[in-house]
């Protein structure tokens, strides 16, 4: 007889249950924990939480044990400790508990020691339960240990940084490293050592200095609004620099640009000081059109920003001087001029003035090295690189003060073919562009601290042009976007200073108001700025865009009033209410594409949807016939009559005839899926009559489902033949219950939805 009070024999894993015999693995009780190691609620798996703790040979040591079968509380305890540390490694607001009380950091981690003796009780002489013993104590050293180095390494930096900014810009707080974890990806690895905010932009050299004594990592922070993870910590010994207080914004400067000067020496066009490049003048530039001329005096309207400044200020200002800022990202409410710096940001006015890098007069940033660089344009043509064979910029280096150079000016000259591929507006093939620094480089070359910006004067007229395309055929609506580009490209004194694309699933989701007199969506919208200073010319182009849409299954209309162009372009603003047509998750991704290959693109997107939808369906039907093979047990209100062998056998011949329905349309599309490419003349069996009447010549099944002339309805194939057979009242339950599993499958689809910066 076992002695209750003797630890017994047992080998270390599963903890669910006393030992049995395994149960077949469609029995509802044989269903796995998810989740094994306690307050395990974050995306890390128990596997990558043991790895972390004990290493991969002692994870692989689990998995032997646990295919022993045999279990006990040893494993509780172990997981136990585990996830007592987990907790307090992803929760800064306990770490911060136990480095300032010594007396609960004392108890936790007795608690710790005691479950490890408990299970040292059990083991028995069990070897290999004994080295996961001795990892586990272990790694309770050195956790503690962490504990003490965490303390030290704050008071280090503590102390390093005084003198350099305030106490209160050096932030160990968890709200601080917390909200700094991640950036718009939400994406979560680590949670950063410290958040630093300097107060100005001269703090930031002697901060990175300091960090970097310290053995930290340096992650530059704005605005937080990346979709590249660039701004996410991956090293708990990292510092994030979050530059949001270097606001300051200059007035709009009206400057003699570096090299615009016939015969100026180019190493004294530009002062060496923080706050001032080259010369400044009062007066308004002069030039026609989207670009500045040299104007009167080659003056050039320019503002100064620190990298904090948000976006939405700097555009504000230029509008507020009857000037125009040219970088527009979506997110420019919340990101940052540094991010937009080293994200070489663009926008809908990019098509007409490119991104940052094209309107970047200089730039300031604070090298790996926490020295100072600064860069010049040199030679600037006030537009796009590729109007010119070879962009020139000059490199500068200063001392950690920022006024002491270090060393002669540098001349950078890249080949414009080089920095922009032919057809692209911007070359996210090139991060580096030609060994540039700061621009594109996502924060991994230095730390943007400040830019000159030059503005452009919008010209006198702009007409706003919302184009609609209801037609079914992609190929006819997309190619849309690549003529009326090319048919303003072509006309010297008109321009386009945005041009944006919606998709379908866009249209629905921002709740589009349709402007045609049409029942439908359109299946595609198009919003254009057409700007001149030469209003009969603006308005016939207008006219003349409008003309190629029609041409197109498409209609248009003409903004003229302020009001109503920022009307039409109030949907486009609206981009993020996606989420609410995709269950409220998305993921974003930035994606540059050829003009000439916007259809293509177009086209294999909507491909990915139509396998999403029909994939989607297929797992509806295959729940459906899950439950049609059961019990049923809605057929029938409980209490109102007994069952009879009579109703019994009516029910199964209902759920005989709806998986027959089921079957033989999961069927149908299953094909359809697998032939997607199959010319459709060869595929008639599956098609139905009306369908059959609309092949045209070289059709495949793909090319009539992008047109809409073969479709998969739930409703029509499915849903309302099901609902044909369980009619009645005594059946509500089971029409109820089939509604209730295609809402819930159908919330699984992924959607594929665009919109572009289409110029």
């Amino acid at each position: 007889m076992l002695d209750p009070d003797r630890p017994q024999p047992e080998t270390l894993l599963s903890p669910n249950a006393a030992p049995k015999r395994p149960e077949p693995a469609d029995s509802p009780s044989a269903a796995p924990r998810i989740r094994e190691i306690p307050y395990n609620y974050t995306s890390f798996s128990d596997r990558e939480i043991v790895i972390r703790f004990l290493g991969l040979e002692n994870w692989q040591r689990i998995e032997q044990l646990r295919g022993s079968r045999r279990t006990g509380r040893s494993a509780r305890m172990l997981f136990e400790v585990l996830g007592d540390m987990w907790v307090v490694t992803r929760n800064p607001y306990l770490q911060d508990d136990l480095l300032e009380d010594p007396k609960r950091r004392r108890l936790l981690l007795d608690a710790l020691r005691h479950r490890l003796e408990q299970f040292e009780a059990r083991l028995n002489d069990n070897a290999e339960a004994a080295v996961l013993l001795s990892a586990a104590r272990d790694a309770i050293a050195r956790f503690d240990a962490q504990l003490d180095a965490d303390r030290a390494l704050r008071q280090r930096l503590r102390k390093r940084l005084s003198g350099i900014t305030r106490k209160d810009n050096i932030d160990f707080g968890g709200l601080a490293r917390v909200s700094h974890a991640t950036d718009a990806t939400d994406w979560r690895v680590e949670m950063p050592f410290v958040v630093i905010l300097p107060d100005t932009e001269e703090e930031v050299a002697p901060i990175v200095a300091a960090c970097i004594d310290c053995g930290l990592s340096l992650i530059p922070r704005g605005g937080g609004t990346g979709y590249t993870g660039s701004a996410v910590p991956l090293s708990p010994r990292s510092a994030v620099i979050n530059t949001e207080k270097l606001e300051s914004l200059s007035g709009v400067e009206y400057l003699v640009l570096p090299g615009s000067r016939s015969g100026a020496d180019l190493s004294t066009d530009a002062s060496t000081d923080l706050g001032t490049e080259s010369s400044t003048a009062s007066g308004k530039a002069s030039g026609t059109g989207a670009s500045n001329g040299p104007g009167s005096a080659g003056l050039v309207p320019t503002v100064r920003c620190g990298a904090g400044v948000v976006t939405r200020r700097v555009a504000d200002l230029a509008d507020a001087n009857g000037l125009a800022f040219a970088v527009d990202p979506t997110s420019q409410d919340a990101s940052c001029i540094g991010g937009n710096v080293a994200m070489n940001a663009g926008g809908k006015k990019a098509v007409l003035w490119g991104t940052a890098i094209d309107n970047l007069a200089s730039w300031r940033m604070v090298t790996p090295d926490a020295d100072w660089l600064e860069v010049e344009r040199v030679d600037h043509n006030l537009g796009k690189l590729q109007d010119t064979e070879v962009a020139r910029f000059r490199i500068s280096r200063f001392a950690a003060n920022g006024t002491t150079p270090k060393g002669e000016p540098e001349l950078l000259e890249i080949p414009t073919a080089l920095m922009r591929k032919p057809g692209l507006g911007k070359d996210v093939t090139d991060k580096a562009l030609g060994g540039l620094p700061g621009v594109q480089k996502e924060g991994c070359d230095g730390l943007i601290t400040s830019a000159r910006f030059i503005l452009h004067r919008m010209p006198e007229h702009v007409r706003t042009v919302c184009l609609e395309f209801f037609g079914t055929d992609l190929n006819r609506a997309v190619p849309a976007i690549v003529e009326i580009k090319d048919f303003v490209d072509a006309r010297a004194d008109v321009q386009i200073a945005g041009l944006e694309h919606l998709d379908e699933r866009y249209v629905r989701a921002v709740r589009y108001s349709t402007k045609a007199a049409r029942r439908e969506l359109p299946k595609m919208v198009l919003v254009a700025d057409l700007v001149s200073d030469d209003e009969a010319a603006v308005a016939a182009v207008a006219d003349a865009v409008v003309e190629l849409a029609k041409a197109r299954d498409g209609e248009g209309f003409i903004a003229i009033s302020p009001e109503a162009r920022k009307r039409f372009w109030l949907d486009r603003a609206r981009t993020a209410a996606i989420s609410r047509h995709t269950n409220a998750f998305k993921i974003n991704e930035d994606v540059v594409i050829p003009l000439p290959r916007l259809a293509e693109y177009s086209r294999e997107i909507e491909r990915l949807n139509i396998e999403q939808s029909i994939k989607n369906k297929d797992a509806i039907m295959a729940a459906l016939l899950d439950y049609l093979n059961g019990p049923l047990r809605e057929a029938l209100p409980a209490g109102e009559y007994q069952r009879s062998d009579e109703a019994l056998a009516i029910l199964e011949a209902k759920c005989a005839a709806a998986r027959d329905a089921v079957r033989a349309a999961r069927q149908r599309w299953q094909q359809i899926l697998e032939r997607l490419d199959q010319p459709a003349a060869e595929q008639t069996v599956l098609l139905r009559d009306p369908e059959r009447a609309l092949i045209r010549d070289g059709d495949t099944l793909l090319e009539m489902m992008l047109r809409r002339d073969l479709r998969q309805t739930y409703r029509k194939e499915v849903g309302n033949r099901l609902a044909e057979i369980f009619a009645g009242q005594d059946l509500t339950g089971v029409r109820e219950r089939l509604a209730e599993i295609h809402r819930q499958e159908r919330s699984a689809r992924l959607f594929v939805a665009l919109h572009m910066h289409a110029g």
